[in-house]
């Protein structure tokens, strides 16, 4: 592998002793609060998986969780910056009853290391302070380290199927007219980059489809029942719609997971951890549709995005109103009020 040329250069923004930029601060912050409640569910598979290569998996990921919260707490205490209150063991019950097979935790691992990357992913460009920098390409680096043993198991057991295959081209191309067409006229075949889109997001939805599943079945309060079955129809709807895509080009996609959920319906967490859940993972589906809109090139697809994007961003206002009704909507640090 090719070494880049060293430039010996210092800057005092790299210093520890710096503040903490806006950036810096909330992506600490959003870091935390993610792995704070990543440890509680995590504590709970715990109790009821079976698989070995499974439990070391997860067992790998709770290490990695309590290591990136302990990190970012003594940024936090060094800053005097408050303790998000995040999640506790007052939000998960270890001694629930088993809601999924141990298969799901597999799936549900890869879904999650999706949601970790894209917060470090977007921070690290933007993050300047040493120590801060340091711990976020560490945050990358052991995300991607257990994505890899996540997709060794799914490979291995059999859980899972790679992205299609499509032919090598014969030659360099330039698109026509037709390249945008998707109702109208010569409708071109996928390219790869939109399979890649497709294949993602029916994946990430297979597994978000069963979970909110599960917390519908457990879930105390009505309101947030209710809306739990809606999200369940909207992502649904999304899987459907993107199956549809690839079968109609004779492409194989993932399949679904709900039967990896039991019958119980005592819930293992606190319907604040199991809202703020979906709601985190509602909006990591508006960034996969946001990033497959930017390289999709037919009008079908395009627009088939475009009312997923509504659909999603509904569910997330409405959870975020729950969650501010209740009093559970912790506040991410903010630029001073001025108008005050």
């Amino acid at each position: 592998m090719v070494k880049l040329k060293p430039i010996k250069l210092s800057s005092y923004k790299q210093d520890p002793t710096e503040k903490l930029t806006s950036t810096e601060m909330g992506k600490l912050w959003a870091s935390y609060m993610g792995n704070s409640m990543a440890k509680c569910i995590l504590l709970y598979y715990l109790q009821h998986v079976k698989d070995e290569d499974i439990k070391t998996l997860v067992e790998n990921a709770l290490t990695l969780s309590e290591d990136f919260l302990k990190t970012t707490k003594d940024i936090f205490t060094k800053e005097n910056i408050p303790i998000p209150k995040g999640f506790s063991e007052e939000d998960v019950n270890l001694e629930a009853p088993r809601l999924f097979q141990d298969e799901f935790y597999v799936h549900y691992l890869k879904y999650t290391s999706k949601a970790g990357m894209s917060i470090y992913n977007v921070a690290i460009p933007l993050v300047y302070r040493k120590d801060v920098k340091e711990f976020f390409r560490y945050c990358m680096e052991a995300t991607l380290d257990l994505m890899e043993q996540t997709n060794e198991i799914l490979m291995h057991k059999g859980l899972i199927m790679k992205p299609p295959l499509i032919p090598i081209p014969e030659k360099v191309q330039f698109v026509h007219q037709d390249f945008l067409n998707g109702y109208f006229g010569h409708v071109r075949p996928l390219h790869a980059l939109e399979i890649t889109h497709l294949y993602d997001i029916i994946e990430s939805n297979t597994t978000s489809k069963a979970l909110i599943h599960a917390f519908a079945q457990v879930v105390k309060d009505e309101k947030i029942r209710k809306l739990f079955e809606k999200g369940e129809d909207i992502t649904t709807k999304s899987i459907e719609n993107n199956m549809k895509k690839l079968y109609e080009e004779n492409l194989p996609s993932p399949s679904f997971h709900n039967d990896l959920v039991t019958s119980s319906t005592f819930s293992p967490f606190s319907d604040k951890l199991m809202l703020f859940h979906k709601l985190d993972m509602f909006t990591l589906k508006i960034r996969a549709l946001g990033n497959a809109l930017a390289v999709d090139g037919r009008r079908d697809i395009g627009l088939t995005y475009s009312k997923a994007l509504l659909r999603n961003a509904s569910f997330v206002h409405e959870a975020s109103s729950i969650m501010i009704e209740k009093g559970w909507f912790e506040q991410i640090p903010t630029a001073p009020d001025r108008k005050k």
